[in-house]
């Protein structure tokens, strides 16, 4: 063989190599890139990083100035911090796995060749029945985080030598997302302490638990588990969900169903809308927990992502939200103790007494914080949401997503203010979701006397009884 004939052979070879990994890298960056376009649209199953983005780059970052946000020091001085907290990044739930199981068995049976499914041929199903609903190492990394920055935020309230209140649904992964949070708290509060230790004889028990001790409470974290009535009316009735089931087989997701179907080589008699929005899912799991763009990312569209963000709203809006009143009223037991909280503080105050509770920590789910957020007439829409107007509502104030991500923290805020007209506005409140000042829903403020809020919130307070509201007649029996 001639030697120029050698080297143009090999010149071709090279010039084939470096197209395949141009291709290949061309295909991860595509990759990587799906991921971070669809996020904003993961709904419930957001990483907390999706709402507050600069924690991506810094996580202990407080984020830029908040006007109006805190009070003047000088004037009001924060008194007790209230949080209702949604556990950390969790593993899907059993339900969750087992549509996985049976899609990606689909996947793997198809016929045909088509890029979206050969690039789901590498994607091993990791995923174990057993996982159900547990606690990911990021969700403790969540909470642990969320702990620092709030000491930060507030070092009056959360500091050393003082005892907090820790209550927790019974749930596993919010045990756990209050034993991160307490770690990262003793961590933050006596870091510098646990340093000097290494050196010389320790003074100080390194030991969270001396922060507080955890209780369980689901009266107050799981209050829709004990409320009969919304456990019969909606929990239990097929027939309340009937704005999800009509959108699953609407036009609007029959064309999702077949983008997907096509992509993967599949009838789209094949899939339905749970098969569909588990694959969705995966793709926010994936990010969520291991910080990675999964292939599964790749099948969809913005416009896609943006028709199953829709289909999640709408279940939280039904069944968590506005949809039905009992929804949000059996929260009531929740707000009210979060009000006797504050004026026991108010009371220790006025008596100068020292506040018993600085901090009261609660640990619970989207579905504890979602209907309390409605109670308050947060994110509430002018129309419902319906199967029928997903088109009116792309400017939709209630996008579950943007609410109760991973993470998600709902903080009321108590100052004692010195310079007031009136002893009525000597204690006022600011309330933080997310990190983030909020309006009140009746207002463009972001502060308010105890009193006024209190006075605004009158009927939850006073006629709101969880008895009454939850509890069904002896003699009646559950609907079929």
């Amino acid at each position: 063989m001639l030697p120029g004939s050698i080297s143009r052979r090999a010149g071709c070879f090279w010039w084939r190599l470096l197209g395949l990994v141009a291709l290949l890298a061309e295909g991860q960056g595509q990759e990587a890139a799906a991921a971070e376009r669809l996020s904003p649209y993961f709904g419930t199953k957001s990483r907390y990083e999706t709402v507050n983005p600069h924690l991506l780059r810094e996580p202990l970052s407080l984020g830029p100035p908040q006007p109006g946000f805190p009070l003047p020091p000088a004037s009001c001085t924060p008194l007790q911090l209230h949080a209702v907290i949604r556990h950390g990044t969790r593993f899907p739930t059993r339900g969750q796995i087992k549509k996985l199981a049976r899609l990606h068995s689909l996947v793997g049976q198809r016929n045909g060749s088509c890029p979206a499914s050969e690039a789901l041929d590498g994607w091993a199903m990791w995923y174990r029945e057993e996982m159900d609903g547990l606690l990911a190492k990021r969700g403790r990394y969540d909470m642990s985080k969320l702990a620092r920055r709030l000491a930060a935020r507030f070092p009056g309230l959360l500091a050393s030598q003082r005892r907090f209140v820790f209550i927790s649904s019974h749930k596993s992964r919010c045990v756990n997302s209050s034993e991160a949070f307490r770690d990262g708290l003793y961590r933050a509060l006596h870091g510098q302490q646990q340093q000097q230790q290494q050196q010389q004889a320790p003074t100080l028990e390194s030991n969270p638990a001396m922060l507080g001790d955890i209780k369980i409470n689901d009266t107050l974290m799981r209050f829709f588990d004990l409320c009969e009535k919304f456990v019969r009316d909606v929990e239990n009735n097929k027939e309340a969900m009937h704005e999800l089931d009509d959108f699953k087989t609407g036009s609007e997701m029959k064309k999702v169903i077949e983008r997907i179907a096509d992509k993967l080589c599949l009838q789209a008699d094949q899939l339905n809308a749970d098969l569909v929005q588990v694959a969705f899912f995966t793709c926010s799991f994936e990010l969520a927990i291991k910080n990675i763009s999964s292939p599964w990312c790749l099948l969809f569209s913005e416009e896609d992502a943006l028709v199953l963000e829709y289909l999640n709203d709408l279940k939280q809006y039904w069944k968590r939200g506005y949809g039905y009143d009992i929804n949000s009223r059996a929260s009531c037991v929740l707000f009210q103790d979060i009000v006797r909280n504050l004026d026991q503080a108010v009371a220790e105050s006025k008596n100068s007494k020292p506040i018993s509770s600085p901090a009261v920590l609660q640990f619970g789910h989207a579905e504890t914080l979602q209907p309390l957020l409605a109670l308050m007439g947060y994110f509430k829409d002018d129309k419902r949401l319906k199967a029928n107007n997903y088109r009116k509502h792309t400017n939709r104030k209630f996008r579950s997503g943007r609410i109760v991500p991973y993470a998600a923290n709902l903080v009321f805020i108590l100052y004692h203010c010195d310079q007031v007209e009136s002893s009525k506005e000597e204690y006022k409140v600011q309330i933080l979701l997310n990190e983030k000042l909020l309006e009140f829903p009746w207002s463009k403020k972001t502060v308010i006397s105890l009193a006024n809020l209190k006075n605004r919130y009158k009927d939850v307070l006073q006629k709101c009884h969880f008895t009454d509201v939850c509890d069904l007649p002896q003699n009646t029996t559950a609907a079929a």
